[in-house]
Order: structure tokens, then sequence, then C-alpha cells
């Protein structure tokens, strides 16, 4: 029934959660599990609270001497690309290392905006399933950050396994 089941992770207690899902599936059809990691390229319009290479919230435009500009009105910052997508590798590979051999795996990391990439990775490799985590959010949270699986859920073309971390 299923022979490709995407688990898209961001490294959260959430995806965490959904992983024993994602390899319960794949070891009882015999799937192969791929594991992504996409790093958002884009942090953000300027102009809203963003945090500088310190860790320090602010809420100026882009161009401070903190930030990088960029081309159009983005955050994007090479540098800190780079690191998300390092932490990204790291991710992808702790998952593979922590399934086992029963279980074939493929990791991959991405760039790009996390629900598009996501959503092209399925397509591209035939994802018979999607098994994603959720934080649970609800309310204002929920529509003010938006979300990624919710995005995932309302537009796949593949089932979309979805499991709320524990204690949410």
């Amino acid at each position: 029934m299923y022979e490709t089941i995407l688990f898209p992770t961001d490294g959260s207690d959430a995806a965490d959660t959904a992983l024993a899902h994602a390899v319960d599936h794949a070891r009882q059809y015999g799937a192969t599990l791929h594991v992504l990691f996409v790093a958002q390229d884009d942090f953000g319009p300027s102009g809203l609270v963003q945090q500088d290479h310190e860790g320090v919230e602010r809420s100026e435009m882009v161009g401070e001497d903190h930030e990088t500009q960029s081309s159009g009105m983005t955050n994007e910052d090479p540098e800190r690309l780079g690191a998300v997508a390092e932490r990204g590798e790291a991710i992808v590979s702790e998952v593979a290392e922590s399934v086992g051999d029963n279980v074939a795996v493929e990791t991959a990391v991405r760039r790009g905006t996390p629900y598009e990439r996501i959503l092209d990775y399925a397509d591209e490799e035939g994802a018979d399933m999607v098994v994603m985590g959720t934080h649970g959010r609800t309310g204002v949270d929920r529509y003010l950050l938006g979300s990624v699986t919710e995005k995932i859920v309302r537009t796949a073309d593949a089932p979309v396994l979805t499991v709320r971390r524990d204690g949410a």
C-alpha cells in the first residue's frame, strides 16, 4: 500500500513524536522512509520582529547594522541560512541513525519555504504518505504563526498523518 513515506522534520518535540508513527508505518509496509528538513530561506518580511545574530529581538527595518540586507523586502541572510542548513543535516542524520536497520531511510535537506519544499519533495519522490508532527497551537497563535502542517494537509496529493505533540 505504501512504498514511500515522507517524514518532514524540524527537530522539534512534535516531530519526534511523529517519528515513531512514520517508522511504524514504514516497517509495516516495507516502505522507504524519506526524512526531510527544510531550511527556510526567508526569515520574514522586514519591519516585523526579528532576532539579530546575538539572539536579541528587534523590530527595526532591514539595513540596520545587525542585519544583512538582501534584495526585495526580505531578511535573507546567507550566513544564517547556512547554519540552519547545517543544523538540518545534523537533524536528518540523527533521525536516520535512530531508525535502525529494519527500515530503508533516505535523507534530504532543502532550502526554501517549508510547505512549498515539502510538497515539491513529496511530488518528486512520489510519496504515498506524509507523516508530520503538529505543535497543537490554537486560536491567535495558530492564526498569526500559520501552520506548515495545516498547509500540507490542505494541499498535499498524498494522505497526511498528523501527530500531535505529547502533552500539547
